[in-house]
C-alpha cells in the first residue's frame, strides 16, 4: 500500500511540475520551460544511478550501460523493463516503452485546436502538453549515462499513447 502512495505522488509532483513551469514560471517561453524541466530530471538521473551502481564494477562499454538504464534503472523507477531497445550499432539507441506510466494518464483530443510555434509548424496543444511531459524522463535517462561517464542526447517520441519511444545519441 505504501508503495502506491508513493507512486501517485510522483505522478502528480510530474503533472504539477510539468503545469507551474509552462502555465506560470514560463508561460510565453516553452523552450525555457522545457530546459528547466530536463534540468530537474538531470539532476533526479545522476543521483539515482550513483545509488544504483554503487555496488557494481564500471561498464566496459556504451551497449553494457545502455543496458543497465533499460533492466536494472528501468526497473527501479517504473516496476517493469523497456520493451524494446534497437541500436545501429554507431552510438544511437532507441529505447521503446509501450505503456509508458508517466503517460498514461494523458490522452489528445485530435479536435483540440492547432497552434504555431514560432518556427511557422503547426502542433496540435495537446501533443504539446505530452511532450512536455517527456522532458524530465529524458533528463533522467541523460543525467544517468552522464553519471555513467557517457555524454549524450537524449529526445523522446509519442507516436500512440502511453506509447514512447527515448532516442540517445551518444556524443564522440
Amino acid at each position: 500500500m505504501g508503495r502506491e502512495v508513493s507512486e501517485s505522488c510522483i505522478d502528480s509532483l510530474l503533472t504539477e511540475m510539468v503545469t507551474t513551469y509552462c502555465n506560470r514560471f514560463y508561460a510565453n517561453k516553452p523552450e525555457l520551460a522545457a530546459r528547466r524541466i530536463e534540468a530537474i530530471g538531470f539532476q533526479v538521473g545522476h543521483q539515482l544511478s550513483e545509488r544504483y551502481t554503487m555496488e557494481r564494477p564500471r561498464f566496459s562499454d556504451h551497449l553494457e550501460a545502455i543496458k543497465f538504464i533499460c533492466k536494472d534503472f528501468w526497473s527501479e523507477l517504473f516496476k517493469k523493463q523497456i520493451d524494446n531497445l534497437k541500436t545501429n550499432h554507431r552510438g544511437t539507441f532507441v529505447l521503446q516503452d509501450n505503456r509508458f506510466r508517466w503517460l498514461t494518464h494523458l490522452s489528445l483530443d485530435p479536435t483540440t485546436e492547432n497552434t504555431e510555434d514560432p518556427n511557422g509548424r503547426s502542433e496540435n496543444k495537446g501533443a504539446q502538453v505530452a511532450s512536455m511531459h517527456l522532458y524530465f524522463p529524458c533528463g533522467i535517462i541523460r543525467g544517468a549515462l552522464s553519471n555513467l561517464g557517457i555524454p549524450c542526447a537524449v529526445s523522446a517520441d509519442i507516436s500512440n499513447l502511453p506509447q514512447c519511444s527515448f532516442v540517445i545519441r551518444i556524443k564522440a
